[in-house]
């Protein structure tokens, strides 16, 4: 049986780089050499394409994605390699906001997760929290200010997260408790996105909820929990994040009741049908005193690194990174 052609595309532009570097090593670790031969795409913080030999390694070739479907793959200068399907192993903006999606979809390559019109949603909080309300979940009460907006909203009421509406990571969120320090949060957000959203604080515990989606059915893996003692989560931002947040501790699975796991899984569907989700998605929700499911974010490429809480939900559930590597590619070229 031949091998499938796999382009690997890691790095990018967005914030997450180096985060995408690091789960692109997992799934280099991970992907059965006897089924897939890699080809791994290394897009640098200068935008450039390259062909390298390894996720950090050495450079082969300059490349470029064409979207010319007769090439179906990747320009090396004269020559030109055929891909099966492609692993986008991108986070953030222009990874996972739908850019690459709808490259690849002109390109008529197959690829792993959501299309283009559920990236680009769930990469924009405000849209993701009006598809959830749409679909009867709960979200924080919010405002919106776009680029223009000069006048802060009255009725605020602290504390509030202030956060870059599309960036897809905790860079530039910042939590405010008192009305002087709202406008120092809001240039701080805009360091990374023009339009910001700032978002009433929820009292609860943040649940996750990893989701594999196989020909329309749905599957959970164990939902985690993050138990933080100050502060929010931001462990890709941590220096030595591989050694354990120094602010968290992620417990898998939750320790929560089978009644409010079952609420959690269910709003967590209804989240991830409503933006029309495919392939793999984490979305995250908050689990208040009273028992109310509350949407924190959607994930529509959650990282796979060694420390993050996607792969490990899904090894909880009796799936390891090999056999989700295989059941997600699969899931692609159908």
């Amino acid at each position: 049986m031949d091998r499938l052609t796999v382009g690997i595309l890691f790095g990018g532009l967005s914030e997450e780089h180096d985060v995408s570097v690091k789960s692109a090593r997992e799934v280099a670790r991970a992907l059965d050499g006897e089924k897939y031969r890699p080809v791994f795409l290394h897009i640098g913080r200068d935008g450039r394409w390259r062909q390298v030999d390894a996720p950090g390694g050495r450079e082969l070739a300059p490349a470029a994605l064409s979207p010319d479907r007769a090439v179906h793959g990747i320009c090396l200068g004269d020559r030109q390699i055929r891909l099966d399907v492609v692993l986008p192993v991108l986070h953030g903006r222009f990874g996972e906001d739908g850019a690459m999606q709808g490259l690849l979809e002109l390109a008529g390559i197959p690829y792993v997760g959501c299309g283009v019109a559920a990236s680009a949603m769930c990469m924009d909080k405000a849209l993701t929290y009006l598809a959830a309300r749409r679909a009867g979940v709960e979200t924080p009460e919010f405002f919106i200010l776009d680029a223009h907006d000069t006048m802060m909203p009255e009725d605020v009421g602290y504390p509030v997260f202030v956060k870059p509406a599309r960036s897809g990571s905790s860079f530039g969120v910042n939590r405010v408790e008192r009305a002087e320090d709202l406008l120092p949060a809001i240039l701080e957000a805009r360091r990374y996105d023009a339009k910001v959203l700032l978002e009433r604080a929820v009292s609860g515990r943040e649940v996750g909820c990893a989701i594999l989606e196989e020909k329309g059915k749905i599957l959970f893996g164990a939902l985690d929990m993050i138990e933080l003692s100050g502060g929010f989560f931001r462990i890709h931002q941590e220096k030595n994040p591989e050694a354990g947040s120094q602010n968290a501790v992620l417990r898998v699975p939750a320790p929560i009741s089978e009644e409010a796991a079952r609420a959690i899984r269910e709003a967590a569907a209804k989240v991830f049908r409503e933006v029309g989700g495919r392939g793999l998605c984490r979305v995250d929700m908050f689990l208040t005193p009273e028992g109310r499911c509350v949407l924190n974010e959607v994930n529509t490429f959650p990282g796979l690194t060694s420390y993050s809480r996607y792969p490990r939900m899904m090894a909880a559930a009796g799936i390891d990174m090999p056999e989700l590597l295989d059941r997600l590619i699969g899931g692609a070229i159908c």
